[in-house]
């Protein structure tokens, strides 16, 4: 029971980070969103809400890492388009409300906050090379390869932020189609 409480309120706070970011979700709404118990929190996070936020950004980058385990991508575009799936699932099912609980952390990171900024770059380290590994794969050259993870990483974020401001799915269909291009797909 204790690892499941645990486990739910780490999904809880990636999921409110990723629609209200780090300094607007609160303790109380990690608890309403999983109905745990108010002793919990420091039952089970002694070190507070940043020891909290730590493992759900973990979570969030171990989530994206599985769901590019195991794929064996024919061309570059198809690295494209899984990552961008992964994406624009987030997008559609929290009803555009939501991002990339990574990048939440850090915007909203403050300057005593040192440790999950460096957290949040090395999550953004790992998704890079997951691509770079992909693509590859895909028979991308590896300095091309590191490139065009990093353009995608740093595309489909920023798109996630202006479809969620615009409350449409345009901005993100349109960078996912010039990105399979210029990763030379079809």
């Amino acid at each position: 029971m204790a690892s499941t409480t645990r486990q739910d309120m780490i999904r809880g706070a990636a999921g409110l980070l990723s629609r209200r970011g780090l300094q607007a979700t609160s303790f109380s709404e990690i608890l309403a969103a999983t109905g745990a118990p108010r002793g919990s929190l420091y039952h089970h996070f002694p070190k507070g809400k940043d020891e909290l936020v730590a493992e759900a950004t973990r979570f969030v980058g171990d989530q994206l890492l599985g769901a590019l385990d195991g794929f064996e991508p024919a061309t570059p575009g198809e690295v494209v388009e899984r990552f961008a799936s992964i994406w624009r699932g987030v997008l559609s099912g929290s009803d555009l409300e939501a991002g990339c609980a990574v990048a939440a952390v850090t915007v909203d990171a403050g300057d005593d906050q040192g440790e999950l900024l460096a957290l949040a770059g090395s999550v953004f380290i790992e998704w890079q090379a997951a691509l770079a590994g992909l693509l590859e794969r895909a028979g991308v050259a590896p300095v091309r390869a590191a490139d065009l993870a990093l353009l995608l990483l740093v595309s489909m974020e920023g798109s996630l932020v202006v479809c969620k401001a615009e409350r449409t799915l345009e901005p993100f269909d349109r960078v996912t189609a010039q990105l399979v291009v210029v990763a030379g797909g079809d």
